[in-house]
């Protein structure tokens, strides 16, 4: 009778595998419009670094958290940052004001009037000013170059990555996004 109860608690034991732990969730595709994006398997989290909002008032990334944010960092004399910055914006409104933050970036020293006349005469109007014209983000980041863009998760961590511009507004992108806001 020792191997029938070995092999009932064995069963018992496979039982609570499959029943009482919690899958571990997959995180879904990255679409081919967002082929720059490369996934951060540790998932660190993101740098305590802080940007500056219309006002000048510091906004420190953190204040983010319980949202996934895509952190798009761009700048003016940047000409791939510029032919982006529509698409960006047409991401921010495809996904509205939910559980997922389009945070572009101004990387320079331009104030914020300056800022927001550019968004508007580009198409990106509807994007908050944000700026960081002393590029601590960069360097929180490691960027070597703009544009640049970071994806950090609802509990603050940094889930990918891309340098260059891509396609934000492809419906692939966009559905990939409300993805990880159901996450």
């Amino acid at each position: 009778m020792p191997i029938a109860k070995f092999l009932a608690a064995a069963v018992v034991a496979a039982l609570a595998v499959l029943y009482v732990i919690p899958p571990v969730e997959a995180s879904p595709a990255i679409p081919k419009a967002l082929a720059s994006l490369t996934p951060d398997a540790a998932s660190k989290p993101a740098p305590a670094a802080t940007i500056v909002d219309a006002q000048g008032h510091p906004v420190p990334l953190a204040s983010f958290k319980g949202r996934v944010v895509i952190l798009n960092l761009w700048a003016s004399w940047c000409a791939p940052c510029v032919v982006e910055l529509p698409a960006v914006a047409r991401l921010a409104a495809a996904l509205g004001a939910g559980k997922v933050a389009v945070v572009a970036v101004s990387a320079s020293k331009d104030d914020a009037a300056k800022t927001a006349d550019f968004l508007k005469a580009h198409g990106a109007g509807n994007l908050p000013v944000y700026r960081d014209p002393d590029l601590s983000l960069l360097t929180a980041f490691g960027s070597q170059g703009l544009p640049f863009s970071v994806i950090i998760d609802a509990k603050g961590r940094e889930i990918a990555r891309a340098s260059g511009p891509m396609k934000w507004d492809d419906p692939a992108a966009i559905a990939y996004f409300k993805s990880l806001a159901g996450r």
